[in-house]
């Protein structure tokens, strides 16, 4: 397997996935290595000299008055790895781990940090070897940055903290051990820069962020589906209309859905009905779907961003000889994108909830009640729209904004926050909320296709359709209908929904 080799610029979103999820190693390019050593010197003739520099000759926070002499700069740095691990609550899930390790990684190449070298080689094997710290989900305000998060990482390092390898729960010294490394002892500035930045939120809003592209393919795809079913039309998906108000987003769901129901002989069918117009969660999908796409654009912007910055404090600048102190670990930016792409991605559940209630209610389908024969003695999918209407009322209340709220700590010294990591793990629990229920529309959406059995939808939804059925059989009678949503929802995140529209009518934007 190939390495993604760090530099000071270029990580995208999908090397990141590729990191957390494909278990793709990574390395430093010799321009990082040098780079990192670099700024090293400058930090040990600092430290020689005694010169006052936040961090690493001075306390933190509001104790950053404090003068640490040189004799204690070492104590200095291990202090501050345990007194910041005080996250609490359940363990992040080790794609995130392995994300924010990189993350880390990627911003020290950047060489700015006064790292050690070794220390972040220490760093790496431990990503390529497949250990992820224990890092408990809760206890940053993202500001300075996500210091017990990153904490709980770096101690591991140091031989403390616990770690996961292969599944197994272990000491930080141990999990050393199986990489063949010995505990670390840190140097003047290591601690605080391994601690001071915004990785973690900048880990779990990327992979929300990524999910969420996908689900707006999806969406694309079930609100196709419905339309079909639900004898809509595909005058509502002309480009003409959507080049008049020529939103990117809305533009390239309408270009998705109109190639999705390409050649559909249920739409033909009915081309000369009396009904003048579609209900607004057929006919406005491209305008909801697409605000969503927009704001998806503007999320990657600011993740992408902020996966190849700098974001520690102090920053040391080797070309100069200077250290400047600043506030790129503030987690406003990361938070404002996540609250929005939290929002987009409840948008898709919402309207894909509605479009569900009109599948199963036979007033507004003309369709048997819930979509199953014998109603009575069978619900059919009756109370799957029930999950989809309870997952929907959560995403509302998960989808207030995080990044409004501020509580200062530190004395007051740090008298404003991000809350970017609430906003980002918010976000990812929308996003799984809202692929059930998208998982919900197209469960319909297919059984609803069942009834058509003399006309073929367009070329999109009918790939859409036997994808699902491959894994899902149509429910002619009641069973388990939480073992369909899974399997759906797995179909779902192995892209083979996707995969299979995308081969008969090409890349969906």
């Amino acid at each position: 397997m190939k390495k993604i080799l760090f530099n000071d610029k270029g990580f995208t979103l999908e090397q990141l996935i590729a990191v957390a999820r494909k278990n793709t190693p990574v390395g430093l390019t010799k321009a990082a290595e040098q780079r990192i050593i670099k700024a090293r010197r400058l930090v040990e003739r600092w430290v020689a000299e005694e010169k006052r520099v936040y961090g690493i000759t001075t306390g933190f926070g509001a104790l950053s008055d404090v003068a640490i002499s040189k004799a204690d700069a070492k104590q200095l740095q291990q202090n501050i790895l345990m007194s910041h691990a005080a996250g609490v609550g359940p363990c992040l899930e080790p794609e995130i781990v392995r994300a924010a390790m990189a993350l880390r990684i990627k911003d020290l190449a950047k060489g700015h940090s006064g790292i050690r070298l070794s220390t972040v080689h220490h760093l790496m094997t431990l990503l390529n070897a497949g250990v992820c710290p224990c890092i408990p989900e809760k206890g940053s305000v993202g500001a300075s940055g996500d210091l017990a998060p990153l904490a709980h990482l770096a101690l591991v390092l140091i031989g403390m903290g616990k770690a996961f390898h292969k599944d197994e729960c272990l000491t930080g010294a141990q999990a050393l051990q199986r990489c063949g490394l010995k505990p670390l002892e840190l140097e003047a500035a290591e601690g605080l820069a391994l601690v001071n930045g915004t990785q973690v939120m900048t880990a779990v809003g990327a992979l929300a962020l990524y999910d969420t592209m996908h689900l707006a393919k999806l969406s694309d795809i079930a609100a196709a589906m419905s339309l079909e079913v639900l004898m809509g039309s595909r005058t509502e998906f002309d480009p003409r209309i959507h080049m008049l108000r020529p939103h990117p987003g809305q533009v390239t769901s309408a270009d998705n859905m109109l190639r999705i129901t390409r050649n559909s002989e249920i739409i033909t069918s009915h081309k000369d009905c009396k009904r003048i117009q579609d209900a607004y969660t057929l006919r406005c999908s491209p305008q909801v779907h697409g605000a969503g796409r927009d704001v998806i654009a503007y999320a990657r912007r600011v993740v992408e961003t902020e996966m190849n910055a700098a974001t520690g404090n102090p920053l040391i600048f080797p070309e100069t000889g200077e250290f400047l102190t600043g506030g790129n670990f503030h987690g406003e930016p990361l938070s404002m994108a996540m609250d929005a792409l939290a929002m987009a991605a409840a948008e898709f559940a919402g309207i894909s909830e509605r479009r569900i209630e009109r599948l199963v209610n036979p007033m507004l389908s003309g369709l048997p009640a819930f979509l199953v024969a014998d109603g009575g003695l069978n619900s059919g999918l009756m109370i799957a729209q029930y999950t989809a209407a309870s997952l929907v009322s959560e995403n509302k209340v998960l989808a207030h904004p995080a990044c409004v709220d501020s509580i200062p700590t530190s004395a007051n010294k740090e008298d404003h926050v991000s809350m970017g990591s609430i906003s980002a793990r918010k976000a990812r629990e929308i996003v799984r909320n809202a692929e059930y229920v998208v998982a919900i529309e197209l469960l319909c959406g297919a059984q609803a296709m069942d009834l058509f059995t003399n006309l073929k939808p367009g070329e999109g939804t009918l790939a859409a359709y036997r994808a699902v059925r491959q894994a899902v059989a149509h429910l002619d009678k009641d069973r388990i209908i939480a073992e369909d949503i899974e399997k759906i929802k797995s179909l779902m995140q192995d892209h083979a929904i996707v995969g299979a529209v995308e081969k008969v009518v090409g890349e969906l934007q």
